[in-house]
């Protein structure tokens, strides 16, 4: 098959462009003007420079192709660089599934996140929101909700290499982020997923006619604590951590009056859905990637040491 492909030079994307070429499909895909040494060392049918406010380009990515996958998402937002969760995961959608529809391209998937809601975040709605979109577009979609991510960033950043950034590799001692009162009461939960198995599910799915319609919440092998999250990053880079229990709401607090700050670590946002808790029954990625998961520890996280 031939995969236009939105995102590929992205964490996640870059990914599932290394599972669509070992599956044999040739992959098109949309590159921002200066992003070209993003492109994935792998061999590429077609790349077209352009953005998502650019519909020549997106009808040239999509033309002669079989299929749109579109996997492209901020973690937080830059307003004055016009880089919004509103332009990139609800209008770029809409630009792209009307570009999928002008080159009759009907096999569409979508990229979203698990715990999305209305009412909700900026980031919450806007993926709903795209989901709402494509499901009501007439064209044969697929939706993956996945848990946070982790895997070998390629230069970009990730969920692991984040927390080893702004946590483990800092001076000071750790926060461990519990809600409510108590860290024994209120652990935050997630399941992280292997970006590899993520990128295989999404690449297999392409092939299974019982995958359209339906929307899939995907998750690693394990639900896990925030605590224990850091402990396994300082682990696999070699480290020892103290990590201070920290309640949310405090944090929360600092975010609303500091979060506008490029340097300042979470946005108050990514705080109130981080104590939302973040998990998924593993056994559907498992499925859908069709080998056993990799679970979130050393040897998993050895890029760490990079």
């Amino acid at each position: 098959m031939r995969i236009a492909l939105f995102g590929g030079t992205g964490f996640v994307g870059s990914h599932v462009v290394d599972a669509l070429c070992a599956a044999q499909h040739e992959v098109s895909l949309l590159v921002r003007p200066g992003s070209e040494n993003k492109v994935p060392n792998t061999t590429i049918w077609r790349t077209t420079p352009g953005d998502l406010n650019n519909d020549a380009a997106l009808d040239e990515t999509v033309l002669a192709c079989d299929a749109v996958i579109y996997s492209v998402g901020l973690l937080r937002e830059f307003p004055k660089r016009h880089i919004t969760f509103e332009n990139t995961q609800y209008e770029g959608v809409v630009r792209a599934a009307a570009a999928a529809r002008r080159a009759n391209v009907q096999r569409f998937v979508l990229i979203s996140a698990n715990g999305i809601k209305r009412p909700g975040t900026p980031y919450q709605e806007t993926k709903l929101r795209a989901e709402e979109h494509i499901s009501a577009s007439g064209l044969d979609t697929t939706i993956f909700r996945p848990s946070v991510i982790f895997g070998d960033p390629r230069g970009t950043m990730e969920f692991a290499t984040q927390l080893y950034r702004d946590m483990v590799a800092s001076p000071v001692p750790a926060l461990g982020f519990f809600s409510g009162f108590s860290p024994n009461n209120g652990q935050i939960l997630m399941s992280p997923a292997y970006v590899g198995d993520v990128a295989a599910a999404i690449c297999n799915s392409l092939g299974q006619k019982s995958a359209i319609g339906k929307t899939f919440t995907l998750g690693g092998p394990e639900a896990l604590s925030w605590p224990e999250m850091i402990r396994r990053i300082a682990a696999a880079a070699n480290r020892q951590k103290w990590i201070l229990p920290m309640p949310i709401g405090p944090m929360k607090l600092a975010a609303s009056l500091l979060d506008w700050l490029p340097f300042f670590p979470v946005t108050r946002d990514q705080l109130i859905m981080l104590a939302e808790n973040n998990v998924a029954d593993p056994a559907t990625l498992e499925k859908l990637a069709n080998r056993p998961l990799k679970a979130f520890d050393a040897t998993s996280l050895s890029y760490l040491n990079d």
